[in-house]
């Protein structure tokens, strides 16, 4: 399974947003921040204004901010309205594209593995991905301004429960 861009660049921006409490930024500070492009941004802005996660606001110290505290906004439904398309296999969507047709049971077992994958994002919101904090804040605090650093190949992911770190991809 693969979330799209679009799915990826709509959480980014929600984490940025949260990670500056009180304040509006640009799609163009955004954009700069994480190296990706403002056009995808605004698209992504929009949508995420019609949803009222965030809120516009025009002028001269206008930009964007959070609608809601981090803790109200929950991962599933902002994963499920993002991508409409959960389906894994073609015959998702058309089960005669299947040979095995209604004897299949690699359809279901696939259709409870995206449930148990939504239902574990539902177990969390905006503030568990920026900690109290936590490293995600502390990059954004301490970097000058441009795109963040990107990880060395090999390099790893701090854990906060003594367990040994993760690799990064």
């Amino acid at each position: 399974m693969r979330l799209t861009a679009y799915t990826d660049y709509t959480l980014r921006v929600l984490m940025y947003l949260a990670l500056h409490p009180g304040r509006c930024a640009t799609v163009a500070e955004i954009a700069t921040a994480y190296g990706i492009s403002a056009a995808h941004l605004n698209k992504v802005v929009q949508r995420l204004a019609l949803a009222g996660e965030v809120e516009t606001l025009r002028g001269r110290h206008g930009g964007i901010r959070l609608a809601k505290p981090p803790e109200a906004i929950n991962l599933a439904p902002v994963v499920r309205r993002t991508e409409p398309d959960m389906d894994f296999v073609p015959c998702f969507a058309e089960p005669s594209a299947c040979v095995l047709g209604r004897c299949c049971l690699l359809q279901g077992a696939l259709r409870r593995a995206g449930e148990a994958f939504l239902e574990e994002l539902g177990r969390s919101t905006l503030a568990d991905l920026i900690g109290p904090g936590g490293p995600t804040a502390d990059l954004f605090r301490a970097r000058p301004s441009g795109p963040l650093p990107r990880p060395r190949r090999g390099a790893t992911e701090p854990q906060a429960s003594g367990v040994a770190p993760a690799p990064l991809r």
